[in-house]
């Protein structure tokens, strides 16, 4: 009987049996409410080229990079053999030979199917000798199961190139399967029967992965660059809005996701990435950001009626999260974790299912517009210890608008920073004002907590303050305050320019406005905000400012776009530590312990309040000094006439 019917069954009874095992994520997508993501295709189309092409994220990780980047350009070139082995029976008469089959295309056949052997040896080596930590609650089988397929893959093919040669075949452009050729010689096995084996074994494998693939992770093969282009090109700062269409705030079930946030469960590749870098389950709380999008991908295909919040996914899971954004940062797919989690607790808020210390700093933000519980009237009081007046910026009209935030206005341990703040922007010369009981909480951590109606009561005071002065642009002490001044407040209409403390002081040094007499070169290290870097991209002014002010940097091993939170946002610093093993803050200082420092430098009022905190819990206060940007910059001494007039000219002029 012929070869061409039977591939032709077995193809289209494979292909049948893949469409089969696929419905289930078919349909889900087919049902998912909408969204928004083909805007900018360009701009996508170059997303997919760096992410896949220059594997910009893989490579962070240079073994994993590299054994992927072997895997992943091998398979593109072997796709040819897969094309000459269906096509040439499917449609007889069908080769490559016209366009170099039999030369260059099969010379790099044989040269890709070693390099496909070695980043598969490789990966091997690297899941089960190695055993990276990433990899604890990724399907081990799965991964088996592929490499088995690969295997089987590459090596029918060579074996079938080299019994074709032993047959007779020119073999002058396969130096390896021209190798596997003299092995078949020296074992005189029988080359017909061989080359059939062969062929067949490799069909059968290439058939097997395409029915296995819709059940494995391996699925993200065709769709992680979906995933890539439809990626979230908003600012990253923006939380994603409740959709007018939706009855309640938050999502109550996989269906309310849309397709975008669907396509995410369906392409994540376990490698976990996400679970290494997040803070709650380093701290030993239960939130594994891979185990979280596999828990809501799982339940895709699983007909049980257990809810989603509460079920499906725990609700000590979501209160772990400190929104810290290191877990999208790493995903080499682009999945989208934060908007999930920020949704799946608007539910537990809209039902009552938070804490009695969450409970209380809401209650205090919905009472008083802090955290804090304390009267609006007592947020600038931190300025009458100073020996100038500030501007009132709701009476008469300023430069810059100063939008303190809370911890910078009420925490006696943040108050002295705050107030060299503002000593430093007046010996600039710089025009500014605040203002005084008008401010609210932005809302930033608000919104992430999941209590939407809120933020959009601060955000709305907020905004309506700001409109009623008459300023060029904002700047803020608190990175969570610059993120919702920035980015969420658009959703309300309220666009502004906005910048960190530390980037107009960075400025105002680039301007000669600030005389700095520099310290002695003395090494300090840097803690990068998440809200403030990955968020915002505010990694190089702290660092400037650092060395104008005399001092030598070491950068931790995280750094910049890998920063480590510090277990603060998110509305963790509103909640307990039940179930933290270590608090990200301690892991931090001990990190930093390491490099040999005397200061560990900040430039976000909570991170100077947690890191306090964690080098008096580990006793190391004394070995470790928790310093902000600003007080790092001392100004020369010039006689007070003099400067006196100077600030007060350039007040004037500003």
């Amino acid at each position: 009987m012929s070869e061409t019917p039977i591939l032709w069954i077995v193809t289209l009874a494979a292909i049948a049996l893949t469409l089969w095992r696929s419905r289930r994520y078919i349909v889900a997508l087919a049902q998912a409410p909408g969204a928004s993501r083909f805007d900018q295709p360009w701009r996508r189309l170059e997303g997919v080229a760096v992410a896949i092409g220059l594997h910009r994220k893989m490579l962070r990780k240079p073994l994993s990079g590299i054994l992927h980047a072997l895997i992943f350009i091998s398979f593109f070139v072997l796709f040819t053999v897969t094309i000459e082995a269906f096509g040439s029976r499917l449609f007889p008469g069908f080769s490559l030979a016209p366009i170099g089959g039999d030369s260059w295309i099969a010379l790099l056949q044989d040269l890709f199917a070693v390099l496909m052997l070695l980043g598969l040896g490789l990966a091997v080596y690297q899941r089960y000798v190695l055993k990276p930590a990433r990899f604890s609650g990724s399907s081990g089988s799965d991964a088996a199961i592929i490499y088995v397929l690969i295997l089987l893959i590459v090596s029918s093919l060579l074996i079938e190139a080299g019994a074709r040669i032993v047959g007779g075949a020119d073999g002058s452009w396969r130096p390896v399967a021209s190798l596997v050729a003299d092995l078949l010689r020296a074992f005189s096995v029988p080359t017909h029967p061989t080359e059939r084996i062969a062929y067949w074994i490799h069909i059968g494998a290439i058939l097997a992965f395409l029915v296995y693939i819709p059940g494995s992770k391996h699925r993200h093969m065709f769709l992680a660059a979906p995933n890539i282009y439809f990626r979230n090109l908003e600012p990253v700062g923006m939380a994603p809005a409740v959709p007018s269409e939706r009855g309640s705030p938050g999502v109550t079930s996989l269906a309310q996701f849309d397709w975008k946030q669907t396509l995410d469960l369906l392409s994540c590749t376990e490698c976990g990435r996400c679970q290494a870098v997040c803070p709650a389950y380093a701290s030993g709380l239960p939130l594994s950001p891979k185990m979280l999008i596999t828990d809501l991908r799982d339940a895709l295909t699983n007909d049980a009626a257990a809810p989603l919040v509460g079920g499906v996914i725990a609700e000590e899971t979501l209160w772990a999260c400190t929104t810290c954004r290191a877990c999208m940062e790493a995903c080499p797919v682009e999945i989208e974790h934060l908007p999930k989690i920020i949704d799946m607790r608007r539910h537990l808020v809209d039902e009552g299912h938070v804490s009695p210390m969450l409970q209380d700093a809401l209650s205090n933000l919905t009472r008083l517009g802090n955290s804090m519980g304390k009267p609006s009237k007592m947020r600038a009081r931190w300025t009458k210890e100073l020996g100038f007046p500030v501007k009132d910026a709701r009476s008469e009209p300023v430069d810059v608008l100063w939008f303190v935030g809370d911890y910078a206005s009420y925490d006696p341990r943040v108050q002295d920073v705050t107030r060299k703040v503002a000593e430093l922007f007046t010996a600039a010369g710089v025009d500014f004002g605040i203002l005084f009981d008008a401010e609210r909480n932005s809302g930033n951590d608000v919104r992430r907590v999941g209590e939407e109606g809120l933020f959009e009561t601060l955000a709305q005071s907020n905004i309506d303050a700001i409109r009623a002065c008459s300023f060029n642009r904002i700047v803020t002490t608190d990175p969570h305050s610059l993120n919702a001044l920035k980015n969420d407040y658009r959703h309300f209409g309220g666009e502004f320019e906005v910048l960190h403390y530390t980037a107009l002081l960075a400025e105002l040094v680039a301007a000669g406005r600030l005389d700095i007499a520099p310290a002695g070169g003395a090494l300090v290290t840097y803690h990068d905000p998440c809200y403030l870097g990955r968020y915002n991209g505010g990694f190089d002014a702290p660092r400037d400012l650092i060395r104008a002010a005399g001092y030598t940097l070491h950068d931790m091993p995280r750094c910049r776009e890998n920063s480590f939170c510090c277990g603060a946002g998110g509305g963790r610093i509103w909640q307990g530590d039940d179930g933290v093993k270590e608090r990200p803050s301690e892991n931090r200082i001990r990190e930093a312990l390491g490099l040999g420092v005397g200061m560990f430098v900040v430039a976000c009022p909570k991170d100077k309040v947690m890191y306090t905190a964690a080098t008096d819990a580990l006793g190391v206060a004394g070995q470790l000094k928790i310093v902000d940007v600003a007080e790092l910059i001392s100004l020369r001494e010039v006689p007070a006439a003099e400067g006196y007039d100077r600030v007060e000219g350039s007040a004037i002029n500003g």
